[in-house]
């Protein structure tokens, strides 16, 4: 389904009579940790079959009502988009690459048989939150205000059709630094019981019923004293993905980076294809295929193999020390953050905060 409305939405502005004040954000603010505190208001948009997107509002933070027969409680139709909110030196406000993230979320909602959001509305939905709750954005070093837009359906109907009516919205949280006291490269555990998606399913869109898939092997992944959990591809168990939520990179020792293809079973991460950019631009090969464990395992040990490394919104690029499975282990769990690994993540943060000139024009001022 498409977006309806062919102009722009207009946004009116309801003020939350119980906005924290500015003592109280600034006790969060010290120490908000991932997910844990929100912002005081929300975006919320409506779509219906009849009228196309509609009723575009600010709205105090709040309790969200859903009919029991809600179509999402039931038939899971749902998705989201994850992206942050930085605040730049001079106390601007911008977000990295917002229209990638609007782009994605029309994918997304074309695979799940959902209304699509137009680009600019979706843009102009973090600006109007962006209006009234700028001062949620913390200014610490590698802190942000972590955006979470997400539509679901809302209709109430039993049967298995694409819901008539679609809900929009968009709420807040600040975030502190991912790694407390630098970046620690992180252990991974294997999955070899369990896939994240198959061919033809919902792999590469960002909805919950993936999330949902890697919730019992990453806790398996934890009891393993891994930070995250690593699937295969669901024909041959041979091929690595991706992680819970981040994609995955392998560099040779020449510097060349290699990540696997994007197939239909794989998110296509925002983080990931700007990593390949700034790769690129340094001078240095980026292969996209597949790739397999033993590639991975013969590699580490002939030292063709040098670094490995996640990458995603939250943590934006994590160094992975070790690959455990339940009958082989690749690398040293003590093993220190690779050269490039860093390098990459230094310069991507820097444009994203604004301390490094922004060649591709990636930046989105919101306030």
């Amino acid at each position: 389904m498409t977006a309806t409305a062919t102009f722009p939405l207009n946004f009116r502005t309801v003020p939350s009579q119980t906005a924290r004040d500015a003592a109280a954000r600034d006790e969060i603010l010290a120490d908000p940790g991932f997910g844990r505190h929100f912002t005081d208001h929300m975006v919320e948009i409506t779509w219906t079959v009849d009228d196309g997107w509609h009723d575009a509002q600010v709205v105090p933070y709040g309790p969200i009502t859903l009919d029991p027969a809600a179509s999402v409680l039931h038939y899971a139709q749902e998705i989201f988009e994850g992206l942050k909110a930085y605040r730049h030196a001079d106390g601007s406000i911008w977000t990295f690459r917002p229209e990638a993230n609007a782009l994605r979320l029309q994918r997304s909602a074309r695979r799940l048989a959902l209304p699509e959001l137009g680009v600019e509305d979706f843009l102009e939905s973090l600006r109007q939150l962006l209006a009234v709750d700028k001062d949620w954005v913390p200014s610490a070093p590698e802190t942000s205000l972590y955006l979470r837009p997400f539509m679901y359906a809302s209709e109430s109907f039993l049967g298995v059709r694409a819901a008539h009516t679609v809900d929009y919205r968009v709420i807040a949280s600040p975030a502190g630094a991912y790694f407390h006291g630098g970046v620690t490269p992180v252990s991974i555990w294997l999955s070899t019981d369990y896939n994240r998606a198959g061919r033809g399913g919902m792999g590469a869109a960002k909805t919950g019923g993936n999330y949902a898939a890697s919730l019992l092997p990453q806790n398996e992944a934890y009891e393993q004293g891994c930070a995250q959990v690593l699937f295969l591809d669901s024909l041959e168990g041979k091929y690595i993905e991706e992680l819970g939520g981040m994609n995955v990179f392998l560099v040779r020792h020449d510097g060349t980076l290699i990540t696997p293809s994007l197939s239909g079973t794989i998110l296509e991460g925002i983080t990931r294809e700007s990593i390949i950019q700034l790769a690129r631009d340094r001078g240095h090969a980026v292969e996209e295929r597949p790739v397999t464990v033993d590639e991975w395992r013969d590699g580490v040990e002939s030292g063709e193999i040098t670094e490995v490394f996640a990458c995603g919104t939250a943590a934006v690029i994590t160094p992975i020390a070790q690959l455990k499975s339940r009958d082989f282990a690749i690398g040293d769990p003590a093993a220190p953050a690779g050269k490039l690994t860093m390098s990459l993540r230094e310069e991507l943060t820097d444009i994203q905060y604004g301390r490094r000139t922004d060649h591709h024009g990636w930046m989105t001022r919101l306030a």
